[in-house]
């Protein structure tokens, strides 16, 4: 916490020298470029529909199971406290309602509610300030169009100086810049589309990309991967080692639209919800796009970057049915674990019974010696909802305890991506509180 204290110091002071300094607000319209999935601007409704599940509204406003579409109340774990998102229904009293498209607007692009309060960056204004005007009042229409839900929004829970709205000015002066989408003509429309969608409406680098110490985006290094509320978002750039630089069109294609493909991996906690809300509902020509656009991206390499060993011995030893190369570490408390509860489903060679979403050869999570989605899906189980069926695999956090955790989540590592896990019971105690 004394860390970020002085980072916030540093933030307001550099802020407050920013906030006299520059005016950074771009009251333009800006123009979107097409999106090929969206209906026409004559049908609001229908537009204001597609684009919401493109902006991935629901992910982040609905509360799963509730039954409450739009009604808030989605906790945000950060390190300086816990978020909970808005109300955004039409109710006139816990809601919008009494929104006009003006503070409507304000609020998407600038992050700056009706009441004249700063919004937290943990809604991603930073994204949506680029686009069009027309763009956030068709979602408005169509959020409008919704039944009203009375819910009063759930205090945050932060701690001083995190729980001071206005210190948002100088945040903002410091690392955020109001301005429109500007397609680039050098670039073919499909290109625009895809950095449209991957940047304002879809707001990738708002998870994939790395946060500085002031909790900023490093604008230098995007889509290079970063780790959120315990999740890792994976390395999205043209590395061929370390991103997605290797994969085939259609791989990458097939990961957004399904949240799977054979020998890359299976999406699961945000990314999940991200394909279960938003990604699976993108026209093809939509999903064409944004390969393209990631296409593009400049490689890096980034944080503790991931190698993938995609023949780990240990796996390519065993059959469907048991364990080779590791047999001889059958008394290994993680071997039993992955024996009693994995097994059955994943099998021994990783390959998956019944559905390739459980495959496991290849994939980043278990070649991450940090492990961190390895535990977080042994802890919380993971589930996405794809063209009216369910992809679902069971928690095991109420089951196992933090040492039985960190023990699988390491023979996972070691049996399907040869390497030496580092996870240890405090580290998976830690991720229980994510």
């Amino acid at each position: 916490m004394k860390r970020f204290l002085i980072i916030v110091v540093f933030v307001l002071v550099l802020g407050t020298v920013a906030y006299f300094a520059l005016n950074r607000t771009d009251n333009s319209d800006g123009t979107a470029p097409a999106i090929a999935g969206a209906p026409a601007t004559a049908d609001v409704l229908a537009r204001g529909e597609y684009l919401s599940k493109a902006a991935d509204c629901t992910a982040c406003h609905t509360v799963p199971g509730s039954g409450k579409p739009f009604a808030g109340g989605v906790p945000f774990r950060l390190p300086f406290g816990t978020i909970y998102s808005s109300n955004i229904t039409a109710d006139a009293q816990t809601g919008i309602g009494s929104w006009s498209d003006d503070d409507f607007v304000h609020a998407v692009r600038e992050g700056i509610r009706k009441d004249g309060k700063r919004l937290y960056p943990a809604f991603p204004y930073t994204s949506y300030t680029q686009l069009s005007r027309s763009d956030v009042l068709a979602i408005k229409a169509y959020l409008f169009s919704l039944p009203k839900i009375s819910q009063s929004d759930k205090p945050n829970d932060l701690g001083f100086p995190f729980n001071q709205r206005w210190a948002m000015g100088f945040w903002n002066a410091a690392f955020f810049k109001s301005q429109r989408f500007a397609a680039d003509a050098s670039k073919s429309p499909q290109w625009n589309s895809g950095a449209y969608l991957a940047g304002a409406l879809g707001h990738c680098a708002e998870c994939h990309t790395p946060r500085n110490v002031g909790f900023g985006l490093e604008h230098g290094n995007e889509l290079a991967g970063e780790v959120l509320q315990g999740w890792r978002a994976y390395n999205i750039t043209s590395d061929t080692a370390h991103g997605i630089g290797a994969w085939s069109d259609g791989e990458i294609a097939s990961y957004l639209s399904t949240g799977h493909a054979d020998g890359r991996g299976s999406a699961s906690g945000p990314m999940g919800e991200a394909v279960d809300n938003s990604l699976q509902y993108l026209k093809p020509e939509d999903t064409t796009a944004l390969v393209t656009y990631l296409r593009s991206v400049p490689a890096r390499e980034g944080k503790n970057p991931i190698t993938i060993d995609a023949k780990a011995a240990p796996a390519l030893a065993s059959s469907d049915t048991a364990p080779g190369g590791d047999s001889a570490d059958s008394n290994s408390a993680g071997l039993k674990l992955f024996e009693s509860a994995c097994a059955s489903c994943h099998q021994w060679n990783g390959k998956g019974q019944e559905t390739p979403y459980a495959s496991l050869l290849a994939t980043r999570g278990v070649n991450d010696i940090n492990g961190a989605n390895v535990t977080q899906v042994i802890l919380h189980g993971s589930k996405m909802r794809l063209d009216g069926h369910d992809v679902f695999m069971p928690a095991f956090g109420r089951a196992y305890s933090d040492t039985e955790v960190a023990a699988l989540a390491n023979y996972v590592i070691a049996h399907f991506g040869s390497k030496q896990g580092t996870l240890t019971p405090d580290a998976v105690a830690q991720s229980r509180k994510l």
